[in-house]
């Protein structure tokens, strides 16, 4: 067996209830983004990661820094495994947020484009933002200011 298919079943067997924020940033920053890519050929456990990740959101929002901050902010992404590319909305109003698959009909303020590895990585916060885009990582349309800012309204693990 290889490093990468043990690295996918060790990813595929977890618990992703039992694990917290801070122990899957552990876990995303001791792998390679050839790794990440290979788990995420795994349609299946893709659907998986980005289900858990984007459901995360909603609990680690932060709403004391959010405000009075109105915006729909829908992420994009694109997978190096073939798969289609997925789709969230992050709605964040009136001190809340709420999560969503799908693409809605509803003009996005931002929107954040970028691949599986990259996406983990941001998320985890073994990644910063302003790099990413720098190094073009990450695609943003729209409100850039918004999305440089968008880890303040947050609770990022520090992995």
């Amino acid at each position: 067996m290889s490093d990468t298919a043990g690295t996918r079943d060790g990813i595929a067997g977890l618990d992703f209830s039992a694990v917290t924020p801070e122990q899957f940033a552990k876990i995303v920053k001791g792998l390679s983004l050839k790794e990440i890519d290979e788990i995420a050929r795994d349609g299946e456990l893709r659907a998986r990661i980005l289900a858990e990740v984007f459901s995360r959101m909603e609990q680690q929002f932060r709403p004391d820094a959010a405000g009075t901050l109105r915006a729909l902010i829908r992420w994009q992404v694109t997978s190096a495994g073939g798969c289609a590319e997925t789709v969230y909305e992050t709605v964040i109003a009136d001190g809340v947020c709420r999560v969503r698959e799908g693409r809605s009909d509803a003009t996005p303020r931002v929107t954040l484009g970028l691949g599986d590895a990259d996406f983990l990585k941001l998320v985890s916060g073994n990644s910063s933002p302003v790099t990413m885009f720098m190094m073009r990582k990450v695609k943003i349309t729209g409100d850039v200011a918004l999305a440089a800012g968008l880890n303040r309204y947050f609770d990022i693990p520090k992995p």
